[in-house]
């Protein structure tokens, strides 16, 4: 479940990166009852950016197999083991 405070509890910083790291999740920070900004730990942060990552990678391998860029496994040692 997301935490939602209020900007005004951004004081108490110890507690705030406290949150952070117990929840492991985002926190998101209101502005008179809207959001604001999103605070999250670096582990988060990290986690979230690889996972991102992964996920590109993934559509481009998609895209390759679609439009027919790929080799066979087998057919790729084969190619390798001759160039040696």
């Amino acid at each position: 479940m997301p935490k939602i405070i209020p900007v005004k509890e951004l004081k108490n910083t110890v507690a705030i990166s406290q949150m952070c790291h117990l929840s492991d999740e985002p926190i998101f920070i209101t502005k008179n009852g809207y959001g604001d900004m999103v605070l999250m730990s670096m582990r988060a942060f990290e986690r979230m950016k690889y996972e991102d990552y992964l996920v590109q990678k993934v559509e481009e391998a998609e895209r390759d197999i679609a439009e027919g860029r790929y080799t066979e496994g087998l057919d790729w040692m084969d190619q390798l083991i001759e160039s040696i």
